[in-house]
Protein backbone atom coordinates (compact mmCIF):
# COMPACT_ATOMS: atom_id res chain seq x y z
CA UNK A 1 0.00 0.00 0.00
CA UNK A 2 1.32 3.44 -0.94
CA UNK A 3 1.34 6.63 1.03
CA UNK A 4 -2.21 7.85 1.69
CA UNK A 5 -3.30 10.98 -0.19
CA UNK A 6 -3.15 14.09 1.98
CA UNK A 7 -5.05 17.15 0.80
CA UNK A 8 -3.89 20.77 1.22
CA UNK A 9 -5.61 21.60 4.50
CA UNK A 10 -4.63 18.20 5.89
CA UNK A 11 -1.03 18.85 4.89
CA UNK A 12 -1.01 22.14 6.85
CA UNK A 13 -2.36 20.17 9.81
CA UNK A 14 0.35 17.51 9.35
CA UNK A 15 3.07 20.18 9.34
CA UNK A 16 1.99 21.09 12.87
CA UNK A 17 1.79 17.44 13.90
CA UNK A 18 5.25 16.60 12.52
CA UNK A 19 6.71 19.60 14.34
CA UNK A 20 5.16 18.75 17.71
CA UNK A 21 4.61 15.00 17.85
CA UNK A 22 3.85 13.18 19.96
CA UNK A 23 1.22 15.69 21.03
CA UNK A 24 -1.97 15.47 23.05
CA UNK A 25 -5.07 16.03 20.95
CA UNK A 26 -6.18 18.96 23.14
CA UNK A 27 -2.83 20.70 22.59
CA UNK A 28 -3.03 19.95 18.86
CA UNK A 29 -6.50 21.54 18.77
CA UNK A 30 -5.08 24.68 20.43
CA UNK A 31 -2.20 24.82 17.94
CA UNK A 32 -4.56 24.39 14.99
CA UNK A 33 -6.76 27.18 16.34
CA UNK A 34 -3.75 29.51 16.70
CA UNK A 35 -2.08 28.68 13.39
CA UNK A 36 -4.96 27.68 11.12
CA UNK A 37 -7.97 29.34 12.72
CA UNK A 38 -9.68 25.96 13.12
CA UNK A 39 -12.27 25.13 15.74
CA UNK A 40 -11.68 22.23 18.09
CA UNK A 41 -14.36 20.24 16.24
CA UNK A 42 -12.59 20.76 12.90
CA UNK A 43 -9.29 19.56 14.35
CA UNK A 44 -10.89 16.45 15.85
CA UNK A 45 -12.63 15.71 12.54
CA UNK A 46 -9.30 15.89 10.70
CA UNK A 47 -7.63 13.69 13.33
CA UNK A 48 -10.40 11.10 12.88
CA UNK A 49 -10.27 11.25 9.07
CA UNK A 50 -6.48 10.94 8.91
CA UNK A 51 -6.52 8.15 11.48
CA UNK A 52 -9.02 6.20 9.37
CA UNK A 53 -6.75 6.63 6.32
CA UNK A 54 -3.63 5.46 8.17
CA UNK A 55 -1.83 8.81 8.21
CA UNK A 56 -1.73 9.11 12.00
CA UNK A 57 -2.74 7.33 15.15
CA UNK A 58 -4.61 8.74 18.12
CA UNK A 59 -3.98 6.53 21.12
CA UNK A 60 -5.04 7.61 24.60
CA UNK A 61 -5.51 11.17 23.22
CA UNK A 62 -1.87 11.29 22.03
CA UNK A 63 -1.47 11.88 18.31
CA UNK A 64 1.53 10.63 16.33
CA UNK A 65 2.13 10.34 12.60
CA UNK A 66 2.38 7.04 10.76
CA UNK A 67 3.85 8.64 7.61
CA UNK A 68 6.69 11.11 7.44
CA UNK A 69 6.80 14.46 5.74
CA UNK A 70 9.36 13.04 3.30
CA UNK A 71 7.06 10.15 2.38
CA UNK A 72 4.17 12.52 1.70
CA UNK A 73 6.35 14.87 -0.36
CA UNK A 74 7.77 11.99 -2.42
CA UNK A 75 4.27 10.65 -3.08
CA UNK A 76 3.06 14.08 -4.20
CA UNK A 77 6.02 14.47 -6.57
CA UNK A 78 5.44 10.98 -7.99
CA UNK A 79 1.78 11.82 -8.60
CA UNK A 80 2.64 15.19 -10.20
CA UNK A 81 5.27 13.68 -12.51
CA UNK A 82 2.92 10.87 -13.53
CA UNK A 83 -0.11 13.11 -14.07
CA UNK A 84 1.50 16.17 -15.66
CA UNK A 85 4.62 14.79 -17.36
CA UNK A 86 3.56 11.27 -18.39
CA UNK A 87 5.92 9.84 -15.79
CA UNK A 88 8.99 11.55 -17.30
CA UNK A 89 11.35 12.88 -14.65
CA UNK A 90 13.52 14.63 -17.31
CA UNK A 91 10.42 16.47 -18.60
CA UNK A 92 9.57 17.51 -15.03
CA UNK A 93 13.09 18.76 -14.36
CA UNK A 94 13.18 20.61 -17.70
CA UNK A 95 9.90 22.38 -16.87
CA UNK A 96 11.10 23.21 -13.37
CA UNK A 97 14.47 24.63 -14.45
CA UNK A 98 12.97 26.72 -17.26
CA UNK A 99 10.75 28.57 -14.80
CA UNK A 100 13.32 29.30 -12.13
CA UNK A 101 16.85 30.62 -11.98
CA UNK A 102 19.09 28.27 -10.02
CA UNK A 103 22.13 29.43 -8.10
CA UNK A 104 25.51 27.81 -8.70
CA UNK A 105 25.18 26.11 -5.29
CA UNK A 106 21.75 24.71 -6.18
CA UNK A 107 23.05 23.39 -9.51
CA UNK A 108 26.02 21.76 -7.79
CA UNK A 109 23.73 20.17 -5.19
CA UNK A 110 21.41 18.80 -7.91
CA UNK A 111 24.42 17.40 -9.79
CA UNK A 112 25.59 15.66 -6.60
CA UNK A 113 22.13 14.15 -6.12
CA UNK A 114 22.08 12.86 -9.71
CA UNK A 115 25.59 11.47 -9.35
CA UNK A 116 24.48 9.65 -6.18
CA UNK A 117 21.58 8.07 -8.10
CA UNK A 118 23.71 6.71 -10.91
CA UNK A 119 24.11 2.96 -10.99
CA UNK A 120 27.65 1.99 -10.08
CA UNK A 121 29.22 -1.00 -11.95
Amino acid sequence: MGTPKIFDSEYRFCLILWECEPVRSTELAKLCHERLGWSKATTYTVIKRLSERGVLKNEDAVVTSLVSREEVQASEIDELVERSFDGSMPAFIAAFTKRRDLSADEIAEIRRMIDDCEVKP
